[in-house]
């Protein structure tokens, strides 16, 4: 479990700013909408004319391409929409019981430091699983959240099995950053086999279901947003 003990958030601004918004989105997001949205609202933050926002959402089933996408690795590529993501990485899945967060923060205020600043969604991500009591980590070239699996058999060069539960995927304009995360709850794991997950070969993609831990996309939700304030400083919404 996480010591919770220390904080001073981690990422908060440099001086007083207020609090991040917190805007939970109902149904299912249109995914060239949300493009739109983010980048209208990144341009609106940079220009001193909003504010810094979080924006959760869910999209339909679909795939995405980011900057480093290579062509092989869309496995399926008429089984779902495929979108050029804009965002840093490869080729991932969206759909139903994905919970998506679109993080829109001004890193002029925070710290202009983007390996930091992943770094700093990783540590959000790690301290809401560990609310519902599952155990995030982090591995070295490979960004994202991984769960250790015990219950499966060893990888082919005998190091335990590990699935991924979380994939980060982000884009800084002018030090204002959009995109985000992306927490598998409940969604089918088998729309993930249409393409090589960020490009990552040998491992699996698992859920918090999966894991035996059914829970409500607005309880963890709750547990998401207790956790981003640990890392980012007040939400409010």
């Amino acid at each position: 479990m996480l010591d919770r003990s220390r904080h001073a958030p981690a990422f908060a601004p440099a001086v007083p700013t207020p609090p991040v918004e917190w805007r939970v989105e109902p149904g299912l997001t249109d995914y060239a909408r949300a493009l739109a949205a983010m980048e209208a609202r990144a341009n609106a933050i940079r220009a001193g004319e909003a504010g810094e926002q979080v924006w959760l959402v869910e999209h339909a089933p679909l795939y995405t391409a980011g900057t480093s996408a290579r062509a092989a690795d869309l496995l399926e590529p008429d089984r779902f929409p495929v979108f050029e993501a804009g965002r840093g990485g490869e080729y991932t899945y969206h759909g139903p019981g994905q919970r998506v967060a679109y993080v829109m923060l001004d890193l002029k205020r925070r710290r202009e430091d983007v390996r930091a600043f992943v770094t700093a969604l990783e540590d959000w991500i790690i301290g809401a699983l560990d609310r519902v009591n599952v155990r995030g980590e982090k591995r070295d070239g490979r960004v994202g959240v991984w769960v250790a699996r015990p219950d499966k058999p060893p990888l082919p060069d005998g190091s335990p099995a590990e699935d991924k539960i979380a994939a980060i995927g982000v884009r800084l304009r002018r030090w204002v950053s959009f995109h985000g995360i992306a927490i598998n709850i409940e969604p089918n794991l088998g729309h993930f086999s249409g393409i090589v997950p960020c490009g990552i070969t040998g491992y699996g993609v698992t859920s918090l279901v999966d894991l035996g831990l059914p829970i409500a996309m607005a309880e963890f939700d709750l547990v998401m947003k207790q956790a981003f304030a640990e890392i980012f400083g007040p939400v409010e919404g």
